[in-house]
């Protein structure tokens, strides 16, 4: 999937001149935590968020430093810090030539550059306007969205059982003497584990499976050292209940 799939295409944006106070009421009335920033002729400029407004002198907010930090980092910054405490415009607070991303970015891009830039959204451009925004909930839209897919007409058992095999063959964490049975979408695993991660790891690889109702872990734990054993909590539980 790419940018264009999942993007919100109505951005509200705001221009360098608006003031604090009428840029916090647009993002609490319309419900959204950040605003482009365009100029007159649509051009971004920068984009403001719910955390600039986090250190800001009217609710004694604003960082206090020691002599001996203020002195390292020095009067610029300082001055910086300031003016984005008690700024009255946008264009004191807000980030400027934000990050952004083009309508055909894949998904995979917007994660890393979301994750490795440290941001919750990221303008859509086209040329140098804005023409849409992705934010983490359009992520979330897309993983609910693709959930609802049309359910895949080869999701018998056979096919199931194979599939399941073959998403965990080809990772290290693998059960050794993986046995996988399936009776009418109820996925049953068996087999040896010696780190306990590869116990959730084994379980979703399952349930991620076209056509998987449920999974039943009877996969077993072994510390290769010593040879001691454990089953699974869920026949533990069915023991102590029998």
């Amino acid at each position: 999937m790419r940018a264009h799939q999942i993007m919100t295409r109505s951005v509200i944006s705001v221009t360098p001149d608006t003031s604090i106070v009428e840029a916090a009421n647009i993002m609490l009335k319309r419900h959204i935590s950040g605003l482009t920033v365009v100029d007159d002729t649509g051009r971004l400029l920068g984009v403001v968020s719910e955390g600039d407004f986090i250190r800001r002198s009217e609710i004694g907010t604003g960082r206090k430093r020691g002599r001996w930090l203020r002195f390292i980092l020095g009067p610029g910054k300082s001055a910086s810090d300031f003016v984005h405490e008690h700024g009255r415009k946008v264009s004191e607070v807000m980030t400027a030539s934000p990050v952004t991303i083009t309508e055909d970015t894949a998904l995979a891009e917007i994660v890393d550059l979301m994750e490795r830039n440290n941001v919750k959204r990221l303008p859509v451009v086209r040329g140098d306007k804005v023409v849409g925004i992705v934010s983490r909930a359009n992520l979330l839209q897309a993983v609910a969205g693709l959930a609802r897919e049309v359910p895949d007409p080869t999701a018998d058992d056979d096919h199931i059982r194979g599939r399941i095999i073959d998403a965990m063959e080809r990772n290290d964490w693998c059960p050794f003497g993986l046995n996988v049975i399936v009776r009418d979408g109820i996925v049953h695993l068996s087999g040896v584990i010696t780190e306990e991660r590869a116990r959730q790891a084994a379980v979703v690889a399952a349930e991620n499976v076209e056509g998987v109702k449920k999974v039943h872990d009877h996969l077993c734990w072994v510390d290769t050292m010593s040879g001691v054993y454990l089953n699974s909590p869920e026949d533990d539980e069915l023991a102590k209940a029998s």
